[in-house]
This record gives C-alpha cells, structure tokens and sequence, in this order.
C-alpha cells in the first residue's frame, strides 16, 4: 500500500527536519530568535561599533577573576548568605558529608512511617504505667533496621563521593599570573582560560579561541553527550585565531563574552564577544561543551563562559527524582490500613476491660491490685498497653527483610553471566537495590535509537549498477551461490580487513576493467563526498560527517577507488593504483530539504562532469529522459527497502564549458547575498542539477544490535508497548523501525498532521457538547482508530510542540508584544486551548491515541520532551515505565521514567550514571524483564503475603486470649519468644523464598512471555490478597488459640498433675505456631533447594534448642527477672497430649490450605500453574532444540525513502574555504602503505 507523508516543507506545520525548542528557553531567547531574520555569515565579524553596557543577563571578562566576584553578580541563598551566581566548577553528587551523615540519615529514615511508629512505641515501652513488654523487644530491631539502612546508605553514598572525587580532580592547565599552570577542575572558574591537549577531556563549557590545527579548527568526539563517536569540528574565530596563539598574548587577552544565561540546549548558543571595541557574534560551533573529548588537535585554548552545574550536560541531568516502586506504596497504605485495624481493635479492647473491672475486677477481692483508679482510666492506659501487645501486626522486622531480599536480587543480577558483555568486558549492573521488583511490572519502555538500538556502525552491503543487482553471494563467473565465500581483498593493498563481500563478479568486473558502469560508479563514490583526510605517519585518517559517508568512501576504496588527499580545489584519488587529481570546480553540499549533495570536477582531459548522489525520492525527479535503467534500479531500490537498507542514487552529468560558465556566474553571486542566502544557493544549485544520467544505486546496513528484533518480538508478547524517541530524522528512524520489527507490513502509520487533525476533531466535538457532558473526565471516550488491524504514530518534535500546545502561546504573545497588542483570549476557532483543562484533556487525548497504537516513534525531539513523553504516559495511564539510552541527552529520560537503564560499554557513560540499571546490549533487557524482574515480582509478593500472615497468625492469640483474661493486656506468650519470633524462630524460610523461589526457571520464562502479565495487572499482591492473608492470620490464630485452650480445659497429666497453667498453655500455643509457620511457606515454596529444607528444619530445631535453654533453671538464677518460665518447657512437653494437641493443631490448620491450593490448581490453572505442570516436557524439548539460525523474515512492503544522509550539513565549507588543509605540505613521492579509517559508529547528529 501507498503511504501518505506529510510534505514538511509544503505543509503549514512545523518543520520535520527542525529540532524544536526546548522549554527552558526564556522570553529573551525567543524574542533574539524571532528578531533574527534570517541567517547571518558566520566568517565575518559585525562591523565595528561603540561598546555600550548591555542587559545580556551572562557576563564574562576573560582573565579577570575578582570581576565575578563582584556584588552585582551575588544572589542570595539563605536569610543574609549571599553566593556567587557563577557556578564553581566542582560538582556535587553525593548527600551526605561527616558532619550531616547521622542527623541527615536519621531524619530521612524517620520520614518512613513505619520507622516513626517503632520510636513511638519504644517511648510507650519506657513509660512503667501501659508497658507491657519490655523495652528491649522494639528497641534491638529498630536500631537494627536503623543501622543497617545506614549503612548500605553509606556504602553508595562513599561510591558517589569517590566519583566527585575523581571528576574533581582532574587535571587541565589554567593561565594564572601570565603563565599556564595546572590546576585541578574544581578550582576552575568562569573567565579562566584553559589549555587542553588532544584526548583531554573538557573541564568546562568553553569559547574555543585557538588551535593548534590551521583556522582554529578543533575536533571533539560528544560520546558523553549524545552516545555518538563520528567526530565534530568545532572553530574559533578569525580573529581570536590570529592574535591568540602564544602565551603571552592570550595572558593580556581581556574581552567581554555576552551571552544567553545557562541553559540545557545542547544544539544552541547565542552571545557576543566585545574586543578592543569591536564586537564579534558567538555560536554553538565556537564552543566546546563540557564531556566532549578533544580529537585530532594537539593543543587549543579556550576560554571558560559556564562552570559546574551551570554547564549544559549538567542541566540536561534533569531533576533527581527519589524513585519508589508500587508495591512501597501499597505496603505504605497497608501498613495504615493495619494502623487502623490496630487502633480500633485496641480501643475495642480498653473498653471491654472498663466494662470488665466495672462489673468483675472491682468486685474480686483477689483481683485488687491496691490501686484506686477508675474504669474508665485503667481502660485509656489499657488501649496503650494493647497497641504495644499488638504491635507485632506491623512488624519492623518486614522492612529489615525487604532491603536484604532487594539486596540478594541486585547481587543476582550483578552475577548473571547471561547479561555479561565479553567484546566489553562489560557486565550487567544493578545500580539501586530497591526498584527489583518493579521490574516485572513494566507496561511502557522509550528508547533511544542511536546507540541503544543500532550498534552506530554502517556497512556497504548492496549495489545496482546500470540495471544490474550486486551484493548476493556469487562466483567470479556470475553463478549464484547459496552461500558465497568473503572476496579476496589482497590484491588492494588499500582494502580494509575488516570489509566483508560475498559477490565475487562483481570485484572481477571491477579488475577487467570492462564495465565501465562499475569503473563510474566507484569514481564517483569516491570524489562525491565531504570526507575529510589527514595523514599520520604512514596512516591516512578519514573524518566524515556522518558514518554513511565513510562507509562509501571505505568500500570505494576496498574496490580499487580509494580516495587520498584534497586541497581547497583539487581532489586527488588512487584509480586501480593510478593516481589521479580532479580540479574540484563547486560543492553541492548537502541539507535536510535538498536531500543530496553534488560536485562539479574538471577532468584531466578537461572535460566538465557533474556527480550527483541523493535519495530516490528526489533524484528521479530530475534524471534525464534518457537516462537509462530507470524501472530495473527502482525495482532494485523496492528491494532494498524492504531488506531495510539505507540506499542512495548515483548520477552524472557531463556539462560543456559554456554552460558552466553561465551557471557559475549565478553561483558566485548567490554565495555573498546577505539575506537568505541558502534559499538563493538551492535555488541556483536546481539549475544545474537536471537531465541527470543515473548511474545506479547504493545500499548501507545500518547494523542493529544483535537480537533487538527477537527482543522487541518478545517483550511485545509480554504486552510491553515499545516507543522510540530520538533525535534522528523522521526516515532514518522509520527505517529502524522495519528494521527492528517494532513497524511491520501490517501497520497503518499515522504522521503528525493526521494526529492533529483526530485530535482537533475530539477537541471539537467536546466544545459543542453541553458543559457538564463534555467536562466529564470519567465518561468513556470512542477510540481514535475504528478501522481493523494495527496502528503505529511516527510523529517529530515539531508536531509534538503543535499537538500539545508547547510554546506556541509563548511565541503568539512575543510577537503581539512586539507589535504593541495586547494577545486576545483564545477563541474556539483558532485552535488555541481556552483554558487548563482543554490543554490537560488534549494531551490525555493524544497520550490515549499513543497507547491505542502497536508503536511509537517520537523523532526529532529534544531531551526535555523525551522527558515530558514519559511524564504524559506516567502521568494519565498510571503506567510503570522504563526508559533505556546511552548518551547525556537520554538522562532526562531515564530520570523521569519508573525504571532507567543505561547502556554501558561505549564511550560515553553519562546514561550509565544516571541510570538504576545498566548493561552493554538491548537484548539483556528481554533477560532483566522477563527473568529477574518477574522473579523479583513474584518472591516480593509471595514474601509479604506470608509475612503478612504470619505475624496476623501470631499477633491475633493475643486478641483470642484477652477474652479470657479481663482485656488486661496480658500477654499470651513468653516475652522472650515475641522478641525472638520474627527474627529467628520465622524469618529464615520466608527469606530464602523471597531470594530464590522461581516458578519455572529462566528458559521457561523466556519461552512464555506471557507469564510476565501478572505483574503488569498487579494480580499477586494487592488490598484482595492482603485480605486474604489478613484471614487467613485470623482463622489460623483460632485454630491456635481454642484447640489448645479446649485441650487444656479439663485435663489431667500421666503424674495426676494438671499442666493447665497459663506457661504450659504459652509453650503448645508458641510451638504450634511455629510449627504451623514453617511448614505453611513449605506448601508456598515452588523451588526446593538444600537451604531451603535447611532453613525450614533448622528454624523450628533453633525454637526448640533456644525455648530449652531459656526455659532452664540456670539462666533463671543467672538473671532471676528475665526468665521467669523456668522449666515450663520441659513440664509441658513431656506430656504425650500435648504433643498431639500440637498435631492436631498443626494438621486441622494447614488442612484446608492443602485443599483450597489442590482445587485451584486443578479447576482454575493460571498460565503459570500450566507451564510449571508441563514444566519437565519444556525443559525436555529446550534440550533436545537443536541451535537454529533466527527465523526473523523480512516481510514484502511498499517502497519508503530510505536515503542515507547525516542530519546536519557536512564539511562542504570548510573544503571549499580551506580551513581543513593543513599548513604542512601533503605531497608524498608514492602511495602510502596503509590507509587507516577511524570507525565511524554513529548515523546522525542532533
């Protein structure tokens, strides 16, 4: 099928190719852009004028240090304080120092409500009129849990101080007292200037000023920026490259930089410089960005206008958010919800005791306590006294185990092999311990696409030359092969080893040297490029603008075209080992609307040839009638595109002297216009590109990294919705998407101006419905999409702005401002939200459509949409979302979202630090998500069931036994055991489940991803599941309390003693619950290990072994007031009905459990239940499953413009001005041995 595109440059909307505003500009950004007009020349300086004072909010004086210390430039920060607004240049990233780590530690863990409550408690426990346990039973797991919250605080907090530390200490050169000195980055200030070497990174965001390189020139790789590792140029200006090489003349350098204040645009800059009262224009290509690594240039000097935090990478960091997953929340709200409980009941409690001594304990003689106090007082001390006897519903121990069971699951991921990166040595990283669990309820993931999908590396694959397809494994005959051998590259001493090509006819054509189509072809690939070269030694370095380019220029070479140097006129490449040099006559460079790039060569003989390369899309528009080969090369294109390779056309056209002439008299003149000169530049570059003769095509690999197709299959099985955000142009990210299996053949795509239009429809029909109808958030709204089968958005940053009315009310009410009106109010008809709501609504409406969709591909945004994307989808779905990049503009995005994950093992590592996971490849995410977040999941879930239950099944004896004991507060168990209980008697075998209980085991997990939707439904822990363990609790509590107590209500022991005493009743009820307890989680537990059987035998040994002993007279005589239960123990135990009181107590408990699991397993099966009983076949057939290639087929589809180009211009000026040629001569006496290729690893700049 055909698919409609919106024409960016036709429409009346925003800009496909234009990189929106971001929205931390100011009303004097927008207002400087607005005034602009057009754009200006860059090379030369304003002419000269009267420097006046201005009111650019950022001043810097170069080499003036006290200037900033200046009381203008002071703001204040706390009552009188007063500090500098210019940023020092050290950063902070860790919380706490030596002297606020306990204060500020303790205060943030008494923030948790739980940790509150204990305090509470323990201040009860001390006040001798309502306790009723002894302090010490709260206060040795409070300062546990405290000490051990702080320390693991510590341990990431010391990590965090040791990479400030290391950051900080960095070293640079600094011009301090007329000399370089160096200095450590901390104590790098604004005005500085800095002397940095090749390799260094940069300290600081810095006006470039000179180099060592001619005109200033500069290269940085922005790995740390933007995950890319293609190289930039950056340039100083003319005149600061001139006047500012030595020492001494940049020690006496004092100009003024006024400039925009900080901000988190990395593609903008605007200022001035004011020197020696001229002024100069500043922007983003004269500065150097902090992250960014020098490249290629042996020394330059800069000059530093933001430090610290005031930086751009900086501000991209986004806003810290203090991450928590849904299960902390639900457990908060329970542990209310319990408070509750525990308040009503011990209320209910008091007043039964005030009733009780009313009636009965005032009138018992034996009862008097010799205290005269009233019913209703003794109840108030009586509900204190019940809320320490209960307080064991909400355990402090919970949280203890919580962080130790998150801890084991970071420590499991950090070991996983599966998730290690061996090419990196790089492996999986767990870089918090408390979002494991959340893992397995992700619904939404955002990506970035350079870097995290793609490997940022292109490959030559295919080609059509003059009708005929190369590229498919053949013989040097011609003969098709199902699978072909690697060509021989040796007999090209310029071939790059690691260059892979199966059609051996084509290379041997190529050496006959009788097509002539392939001669062309590969000349052309060869001169028709903005590579740039430098020579190391015997090495030639090729610098290209985007990795396309270079992956021609490299095959070209492979073929026997292998290009050498260049000149500001002349180009001179090696044909087949002959050298040959081109008068390079003009550069079509290329941009985002002309879509290819043109040179115009004299030939040796003289004669004047045009080569041409561009996409399909607009080369056919403008070949020749009787170019040859049309319908052969477009079927070869329809073929290319569906294999989702990057292809590109390639023309020429010869042209006589006299045309040229005419023509390159136009072009001079529309090089110096002043205003719009591009546009007049396109304009004459039309006239000559026409009655093109096509010569065939190119097709590039953008390599995938391995397995993100099966990935994406897998996850989308799972129900995990994937979007793409990137800042890549609309078709590259298009292109990635067929790539990668997110876009298929099935899929109706819907661009911006469709949304738009759906979305204004709703808009409408919402203002014509009756205000009470319309504003009803509640009401079910139709879908946007009636049609059957499956959507997909591609929608830019651009649109997205217009969609949801970002900036563009700011920008109506600039230019009414300016033109002295006042902005009317917005009416229905001009497209214009009327208030709050409409605007909140639209964007619920768009994030609605979103989700309807199978994919979403955002391109062409910034970092701070990226954010706001996730925020639209956190915000109105309620969703748990995750977010995974690799470069600085992604941490926005990874900040904002529920879960971020950082790719790790390419250069650059701002992701990775801002990130809670972090590991080398995409496809691990299938593994983090599909085994250990929904392990994680399921052992959180069933852990705090249990625990729920058992501390429910423990605490209510209390409540069963103060009916029969006035509501006095008197306690049903030996205190010992209660402060014992849930740290050793209990905790051990429901650990050991919430660390290692797997339902099926990982193959299986990966095999079914459909397991994975309890998560995201939030089925295994919710308020039903707590109420069911809350039931559960009470039902086994009167199990435990009434068979004992009928047991022990007339009764007569073998020595005609009577063990009806409360201390014999205490010991059964004590043994039966933990027996009961222990082997409950036996019946949970899906996963049997050595310590799991371990655990569960040796906790009930450990209650026996410790009752005996603090039952024993001779820690009585020791400590006569702490152990009073002196041979309770052995009394009780060695009356043999007492041991089947315990049993039958244990068996009528666990009796009804063992049916109800029995039924549900058998009549309502979960998918889970399903697999685990069919779990020995899968693990059969896994084993038997011979290794088979992926089975991922391309699909039949339509044709898609697929041109491989990079988003930005390339290094056309700096050719044709000169600036790239070295100073030294690059004349060699023959052909150097080896030529060497930087790898180019990424497709396009932002």
């Amino acid at each position: 099928m055909n698919r409609q595109r919106v024409d960016s440059v036709d429409s009346l909307g925003p800009d496909d190719e234009v990189m929106p505003y971001s929205d931390d500009e100011t009303d004097d950004e927008l207002e400087v852009v607005s005034d602009e007009g057009g754009d200006r020349p860059t090379a030369a300086p304003h002419p000269p004028l009267e420097t006046k004072p201005s009111e650019v909010g950022w001043k810097v004086k170069a080499n003036d240090r006290d200037y900033h210390r200046l009381p203008e430039f002071q703001k204040k920060t706390f009552l009188c304080l007063t500090k500098s607004k210019y940023s020092s240049n050290a950063i902070k990233t860790y919380k706490y120092n030596a002297l606020t780590f306990i204060p500020l530690n303790l205060f943030e863990q008494f923030k948790r409500a739980a940790n509150l409550y204990f305090l509470a408690l323990l201040i009860l426990q001390i006040i001798p009129e309502i306790t009723t346990l002894p302090w010490y039973t709260t206060l040795v797991p409070l300062v546990l849990v405290l000490g051990i919250t702080a320390i693991k605080d510590l341990v990431d907090d010391l990590a965090r101080h040791r990479m400030d530390k290391e950051i900080n200490n960095r070293k640079c050169d600094v011009l301090l007292n007329g000399r370089f000195q160096e200095s450590k980055w901390m104590n790098v200030q604004v005005g500085d200037v800095v002397r940095l070497r090749k390799n260094d990174f940069i300290p600081a965001d810095i006006l470039l000023l000179s180099s060592s390189n001619p005109h200033s020139l500069c290269y940085v790789e922005t790995a740390e920026l933007d995950g890319e590792t293609n190289l930039k140029f950056k340039m100083g200006l003319k005149v600061t490259d001139e006047r500012l090489q030595e020492e001494n003349q940049l020690a006496v350098f004092d100009a003024w930089i006024e400039c925009e204040e900080p901000n988190n645009r990395l593609d903008k800059f605007l200022g001035t410089m004011v020197w020696k009262r001229l002024r100069y224009p500043l922007d983003l290509d004269n500065m150097l960005l902090r992250g960014c690594k020098i490249r290629n240039t042996d020394t330059c000097h800069g000059l530093v206008i933001f430090a610290g935090a005031d930086t751009k990478i900086m501000r991209n960091g986004g806003k810290t958010r203090f991450k928590r997953t849904k299960i902390d929340e639900l457990m908060n709200y329970m542990v209310y919800t319990i408070f509750v409980l525990l308040i009503l009941v011990s209320a209910g409690l008091a007043i039964g005791h005030s009733f009780w001594y009313e009636e009965i304990g005032s009138k018992a003689w034996y009862l008097y306590d010799g205290k005269d106090q009233e019913p209703p007082y003794r109840g108030f001390l009586s509900f204190w006294g019940y809320i320490i006897v209960l307080n064991t519903m909400v355990p402090i121990s919970l949280y203890v185990s919580v962080e130790v069971i998150r801890l084991g699951q970071s420590k499991f991921i950090n070991w996983d092999l599966q998730m290690y990166f061996p090419e990196k040595d790089t492996p999986a990283k767990a870089r918090t311990t408390t979002l494991n669990e959340q893992l397995g309820q992700i619904e939404y993931i955002f990506s970035d696409k350079t870097g995290t999908l793609t490997q940022n590396i292109m490959a030559f694959k295919k080609c059509t030359i003059a009708g005929r397809t190369y590229g498919n494994p053949t013989t040097a005959e011609g003969v098709s092969l199902d699978r072909g051998r690697p060509v021989d590259f040796s007999w090209n001493r310029y071939a790059d080893r690691k260059f892979q090509f199966t059609d051996n006819f084509l290379i041997s054509c190529i050496r006959s040297k009788k097509d002539k189509d392939a001669l062309e072809f590969f000349k052309l690939l060869s001169l028709c490029h903005t590579v740039m070269v430098e020579q190391k030694e015997d090495d030639l370095v090729y610098q290209a603008a985007s990795p396309d380019e270079g992956a021609l220029v490299t095959a070209a070479r492979c073929f026997g075209f292998v290009f050498l140097r260049r000149t500001q006129d002349t180009i001179t490449i090696s044909e087949m080992e002959k050298e040959m040099t081109y008068e390079m006559l003009a550069l079509l460079d290329f941009n985002s609307d002309r879509k290819r790039m043109s040179i115009i060569l004299r030939f040796p003989d003289g004669r004047i040839r045009l080569y041409c390369k561009g996409a399909d899309t607009v080369i056919y528009e403008r070949l020749s009638p009787n170019s040859r080969h049309k319908e052969t090369s477009q079927t070869a294109l329809d073929i290319f595109a569906n294999e989702t390779l990057r292809t590109l056309c390639l023309c020429y056209k010869d042209i006589s002297k006299e045309e040229y002439d005419a023509w390159d008299k136009k072009y001079k003149a529309a090089s110096v216009t002043v205003s719009d000169r591009e546009a007049a530049l396109d304009q004459v570059y039309e006239q000559i590109e026409n009655n093109l003769m096509l010569i065939g095509a190119t097709a590039i690999e953008d390599k995938l990294q391995d397995g993100v197709p099966e990935t994406i299959a897998k996850l989308a099985k799972a129900d995990i919705k994937i979007w793409v955000l990137t800042g890549d142009k609309k078709e590259t990210a298009e292109n990635i998407g067929y790539s990668c299996q997110l876009l298929t053949d099935d899929m109706q795509i819907h661009y911006g101006e469709d949304v738009n239009d759906k979305l204004r429809i709703r808009q409408a029909s919402r203002r014509n419905e009756p205000l009470a109808v319309g504003r009803n958030r509640k009401r079910p709204q139709e879908p946007f999409f009636n049609r059957e089968g499956k959507n997909a958005l591609v929608i830019t940053g651009g649109w997205l702005n217009e969609i949801l009315y970002e900036k563009k009310k700011k920008r109506r009410r600039l230019r009414l401002r300016r033109l002295g009106r006042r902005p009317p109010s917005s009416s229905p008809q001009d497209g214009q939200p009327i208030d709050d709501w409409e605007k909140e609504m639209r964007q619920i409406d768009f994030v609605d459509m979103a989700c309807e969709c199978e994919a979403v591909i955002c391109c062409r945004v910034t970092p701070k949409q990226k954010a706001n994307v996730v925020s639209l989808v956190k915000k109105y779905k309620k969703a748990v979302t995750l977010s995974i990049g690799d470069g600085a503009n992604d941490v926005n995005m990874i900040k904002t979202a529920d879960i971020g994950v950082g790719i790790s093992g390419q250069e650059g590592m701002q992701a990775v630090m801002s990130s809670d996971y972090a590991f080398a490849q995409f496809r691990y995410l299938q593994r983090l998500l599909l085994v250990h977040g929904r392990w994680s999941y399921i052992r959180m879930c069933k852990f705090l069931r249990f625990f729920f239950f058992k501390n429910f099944a423990f605490t209510l004896v209390h409540f069963w036994y103060s009916f029969f004991s006035g509501y006095s507060s008197q306690v049903a168990y030996e205190d010992w055991f209660i402060t014992l209980y849930n740290v050793c008697y209990s905790s051990l075998p429901v650990l050991l489940v919430g660390l290692l209980d797997q339902d099926v085991n990982d193959k299986l997990s990966l095999k079914f991803p459909k397991l994975y939707l309890p998560g995201q439904q939030g089925s295994l822990f919710n308020y039903k599941n707590f109420f069911i363990s809350l039931f559960h609790g009470i039902f086994t509590s009167l199990i435990i309390f009434f068979i004992p107590y009928g047991a022990f209500l007339q009764t007569m022991g073998q020595d005609g003693e009577a063990p009806s005493d409360y201390q014999s009743f205490a010991v059964v009820t004590a043994s039966s619950l933990i027996i009961t307890v222990n082997l409950q989680i036996s019946l949970d537990t899906s996963y049997w290990t050595f310590v799991n059987c371990f655990a569960v035998l040796g906790s009930i040994a450990i209650y026996f072994g410790i009752m005996f002993d603090i039952h024993s007279a001779g820690i009585h005589v020791i400590f006569p007031s702490a152990f009073t239960f002196t041979g309770a123990a052995s009394n009780a135990l060695r009356q043999p009905y007492l041991w089947l009181t315990i049993i039958l107590t244990v068996g009528i408990s666990l009796l009804p459990v063992i049916c109800i699991q029995f039924l549900h397993k058998t009549i309502w099966p979960s998918v889970g239940d399903k697999v685990q009983r069919n779990r020995k076949k899968y693990e059969m057939e896994e084993e038997e499953k011979k290794k088979t290639p992926s089975a991922f087929q391309r699909g039949a589809r339509s044709r898609r413009s697929a041109y491989a180009f990079s988003h930005s211009r390339g290094y056309a000026d700096l050719i044709s001005s000169g600036r790239s040629i070295r100073r030294r001569p690059a004349a060699r006496d023959r052909p150097q041995d080896s030529i060497r290729e930087v790898p180019q690893r990424e497709a396009e700049n932002i």
